[in-house]
């Protein structure tokens, strides 16, 4: 049965689904964009990810015309056609269709598009995330959740071809993130992860795992950490929509402590999948 999915106004199957080649999302990568996840047929952090898809568009002066509550019903509406059970939905707004022009059009009729994405989604894990470092390339707004997404697409890309499942991009050796994710190092009793700046997205599992980290006994450290430090680390954790929290286990062949799923990352999973059961942990 053909995936249905939402392009401006309409439910459609995939296959009869278009936008115009002049929408400036394709353009020009003018639009933004947002994963929610779903597990057992419910939404997970979507709140959040909706207060983080009107922050960017606020970022880039992109009128988002479709309340939360909107929003929110056809994500609903999505899982209920498609039958949904794990994954995600993806949601990408633009500022519509125009002749090609740098500068905004003058009457911006935002696109919004939809759709479901089906995934197996397992709490436990038996192995964990391999990465490869890669120079981050990427623009300077990185908090902006932009659909411009070539410098993570090759830095993934290089990744894949090294046999890895994830990047860890760096800056002269200080990590920023993973190609599509947050990354964590832990050490002694601390779980570290850097600031939120203009350099990093604020990711919404993120946030999520830092609501109950005191769980785990651990205590939160908010700070930069180095490749290095990575290597060096007791653990490194990953955490994304898709992901939810990873353990990851080797860097560039160089294993992370024992080279085994770390006992911090699995218990920051169980904890989310405890949370996300019952709704997430972030509404």
């Amino acid at each position: 049965m053909s995936r249905i999915v939402y392009v401006n106004g309409r439910y459609l199957p995939e296959h009869e689904a278009s936008v115009s080649i002049f929408d400036r999302g394709f353009l020009f990568a003018d639009a933004i964009y947002e994963v929610s996840a779903v597990i057992n047929g419910k939404l997970i952090d979507v709140g959040a990810h909706l207060a983080r898809l009107e922050r960017s568009c606020r970022e880039i002066k992109l009128e988002l015309t479709w309340s939360g509550d909107e929003l929110i019903a056809i994500h609903e509406e999505l899982i209920e056609r498609n039958g949904l059970v794990d994954g995600g939905i993806y949601l990408q707004v633009t500022r519509g269709a125009a002749d090609r022009n740098f500068t905004f059009p003058a009457q911006r009729k935002p696109t919004l598009v939809m759709f479901t994405q089906a995934r197996s989604i397992a709490r436990k894990v038996s192995r964990g995330y391999t990465l490869k470092s890669v120079p981050d390339l990427r623009w300077a707004r990185r908090d902006i959740k932009s659909t411009a997404l070539l410098a993570q697409v090759l830095a993934k890309q290089a990744a894949a071809e090294a046999g890895c499942d994830e990047a860890l991009m760096h800056e002269d050796g200080v990590v920023t993130e993973g190609g599509s994710s947050t990354i964590w190092i832990v050490k002694g009793r601390s779980i570290i992860s850097r600031p939120l700046s203009a350099k990093v997205l604020a990711g919404i599992t993120r946030q999520a795992v830092l609501t109950y980290v005191e769980e785990t006994g651990f205590t939160f450290e908010e700070r930069a950490f180095t490749l290095q430090e990575a290597l060096d680390a007791d653990e490194v954790i990953i955490t994304a929509a898709t992901a939810m929290v990873m353990p990851a286990t080797e860097i560039d062949g160089h294993p992370i402590g024992d080279g085994q799923p770390g006992p911090v990352a699995l218990r920051l999973r169980d904890i989310y999948f405890d949370l996300a059961e019952r709704g997430g942990a972030l509404g």
